[in-house]
């Protein structure tokens, strides 16, 4: 199963929820909602590679295609800033050396805690590829743009933990993809603000056994 590529795109989709990343991978499935199309709107710039810019003496370089061969994984960063270091690694056709940050953009940051983990490990997937192709040790940040905050992620701390847990889901994800099954749903989903819940929990069983349905799948344990 180490032959099946995954997109970081699809772990992303399999963080948020196993069963809905089973219904676009395997069923072929997709919904949009407000909250897709609100985080839609906020990628459409760095998504443009035409539209690198220079900010606060940083190159930044948008929509960037990374991947990494021993991890079998591939995707498009939001975008990278490139800030002049001395001990930095080189880039092709730019005379200085450079440390690397990896900035992925999301609409809302979580009540409670600095940041989401499901977003870090996504942008953790992101640095495997980077640090790969730039022979570099990058670093990761998550901008959350309700509160037009920079959340700096502690991937040099707890490097081994992220990579075990992103092995741990590649291997899930193979295994589903290999044998063509949904996931089920788990415990404690949050379904309320998906976009599949039409899709997921079928109509028919009427809108009050569908709400008692909702409450089960997400109450604790």
């Amino acid at each position: 199963m180490e032959d099946i590529s995954v997109s970081i795109r699809n772990i992303q989709h399999y963080l948020y929820c196993p069963h809905r990343w089973g219904l676009i991978n395997i069923e072929c499935s997709w919904a949009e909602n407000y909250f897709v199309t609100k985080g839609n709107i906020i990628h459409e710039r760095v998504h443009n590679p035409d539209n690198s810019y220079v900010s606060r003496n940083k190159k930044v370089i948008t929509s960037v295609p990374v991947y990494n061969d021993a991890l079998g994984i591939y995707g498009i960063t939001d975008c990278i800033e490139l800030s002049k270091f001395r001990s930095g690694v080189k880039i092709q056709n730019l005379p200085e050396c450079y440390k690397l940050t990896i900035v992925e953009y999301k609409p809302h940051k979580p009540e409670n805690r600095l940041f989401n983990h499901d977003d870090a490990l996504q942008v953790f997937a992101q640095k495997m590829c980077v640090d790969s192709i730039f022979h570099c040790d990058s670093e990761g940040v998550l901008y959350y743009s309700d509160e037009k905050k920079r959340i700096k992620l502690p991937f040099h701390e707890e490097y081994e933990a992220y990579l075990q847990e992103l092995k741990k889901v590649l291997e899930e994800i193979r295994d589903y993809t290999a044998r063509g099954e949904i996931p089920p749903i788990r415990r404690n989903q949050k379904c309320s603000g998906c976009s599949f819940q039409d899709l997921c929990i079928p109509k028919v069983v009427g809108h009050k056994k569908r709400d008692n349905f909702l409450k089960m799948v997400e109450q604790e344990d």
